[in-house]
């Protein structure tokens, strides 16, 4: 499979229907985000994906950090399988979802990420930068992140390790 691609040949730009673990999806976004966090929930509800949109549901700022831990509680709660936050770059939203033990969230604005993140770190989160990336990137980039899946074998170690971080000393 190559993935350094913008689009896959054949590519529709749509999300493929659901067929691996991932079937529950929860998303949001900041005020930054809304257009494309709108955007993407529609195109996976067109797939078949079970979607539970977090907010943000109007321009007004807020801060990102209540809207990525409004979507962490539905995955640590088992009521949604996967996540896609929106901000501007993905990398706030990134660094407050990674806060909680269980989450394993990455900024992927461009395929060859979406795909190593799944199957090679289990990432339960994706994270987009609307500033970064047009609409038909993002929905290609989130097909391929919900339609990969986790390898395990040797990655299975490091993602346990993710789970289990070491205490540092001073």
């Amino acid at each position: 499979m190559r993935v350094t691609e913008p689009i896959e040949p054949g590519y529709d730009g749509a999300i493929p229907t659901p067929t691996g673990a991932i079937r529950r999806v929860a998303v949001g976004s900041d005020h930054v985000g809304l257009a494309l966090k709108t955007a993407l929930a529609a195109a996976c509800c067109k797939a078949g994906y079970e979607v539970v949109d977090v907010g943000v549901h109007e321009t007004g700022r807020i801060d990102y950090n209540d809207v990525a831990v409004d979507l962490v509680r539905l995955l640590t709660n088992d009521k949604a399988d996967a996540g896609i936050l929106v901000c501007g770059t993905g990398a706030g939203m990134q660094i407050a979802a990674n806060r909680y033990r269980q989450i394993r969230a990455v900024a992927v604005n461009d395929l060859y990420t979406a795909y190593f993140a799944r199957s090679h770190n289990d990432a339960n989160v994706a994270c987009l930068g609307a500033r970064l990336v047009a609409l038909e990137l993002a929905v290609a980039i989130v097909a391929r992140f919900l339609a990969t899946p986790f390898e395990g074998g040797r990655h299975q170690r490091r993602v346990d390790k993710l789970s289990h971080p070491p205490t540092i000393g001073a």
